[in-house]
């Protein structure tokens, strides 16, 4: 079973009160690529071992994910807030040394890349956000037209117990559904990569901790997000939106033009394929990385 990228090495590293486990590859500019829901670092396991030709590259497995520590949700749902995991990514490359770094988020992990980057913009050179839109402008669009793709939003949101109990019940059924029909290629998730996700994703507390982190999305970070939405915080970096193409299917929201809201320095990127974008369509995405982190 496939459980680590190839010629990059492991580390289990202390941010605060948690221990993250870290793949680390390659040599040069520092970039750091954060996985999504319902993954671990093995998402980036391609675009990584591409960039680490020419650059230092860290693939963490976000608090609650993978082999990372899984602490208990809190009740105001901060354990898993995108601030506080954030704090946990920059921490982490402090501790390797890297003070300024480009950064690479995908699904939860771009909510988290974002919030790095407004929060710690001196620390943040360069950001991609794949395949989503911040927190506090996606609740305030959902409608009853985005329930059909995005029902896991308001089910994991649900207080506790209720979301892990129902997801206990068949966890591969549940994260399967999603790593089924989120690619458009058969091959991108290999059976044995497909399996390693299931593993990290059925733990009893890996379940808690997925829905503390969709919770902190539905409540706490969009509070943030607006918060500094009020204060007209801009992100100051270079930024590449990727986004998979949705065909026929009306969008939910203005991917572009959200992310244009917060960006003055956009570029987006759009891309044939399906939503976990750095296994359907590695090359490309690896491709819009090299472009931003080479930009001034």
């Amino acid at each position: 079973m496939t459980t680590s990228i190839a010629g990059f090495t492991y580390r289990r590293i202390a941010v605060g009160d948690v221990t993250l486990n870290v793949a680390i590859g390659g040599a040069g500019t520092p970039v750091l690529l954060l996985h999504g829901f319902p993954q671990t670092h093995l998402a980036w396991r391609h675009v990584a071992a591409d960039l680490a030709a020419n650059h230092l590259v860290v693939c963490p497995d976000l608090r609650g994910y993978g082999d990372s520590d899984k602490p208990a949700d809190d009740a105001e749902h901060t354990v898993y807030s995108k601030r506080t995991m954030a704090a946990d990514v920059v921490t982490l490359m402090r501790q390797l040394g890297h003070h300024r770094f480009a950064v690479a988020g995908h699904d939860r992990g771009a909510g988290v890349a974002f919030r790095a980057a407004l929060d710690h913009p001196d620390a943040v050179s360069h950001l991609a956000v794949l395949g989503v839109i911040p927190y506090g402008d996606l609740w305030s669009t959902l409608s009853y037209q985005a329930d059909a793709f995005l029902f896991h939003l308001h089910l994991m949101a649900h207080p506790a117990p209720f979301p892990e109990q129902v997801i206990a019940s068949d966890p591969d059924l549940y994260f399967g559904y999603f790593l089924d029909t989120w690619i458009t290629d058969p091959e991108a998730i290999p059976a044995d990569v497909r399996a390693a996700y299931l593993a990290a994703a059925r733990r009893p507390e890996a379940i808690a901790a997925v829905c503390g982190d969709y919770r902190s999305g539905a409540f706490v970070d969009g509070l943030h997000d607006l918060a500094d939405r009020a204060q007209n915080r801009q992100l100051a970096m270079p930024v590449v939106a990727v986004v998979n193409d949705l065909g026929q299917t009306p969008p939910v929201f203005d991917f572009e033009a959200v992310w244009k809201s917060w960006a003055p320095r956009l570029r987006t990127v759009v891309l044939d394929g399906g939503h976990l974008l750095p296994e359907d369509r590695p090359g490309e995405v690896t491709a819009a990385l090299r472009s931003l982190v080479t930009s001034p």
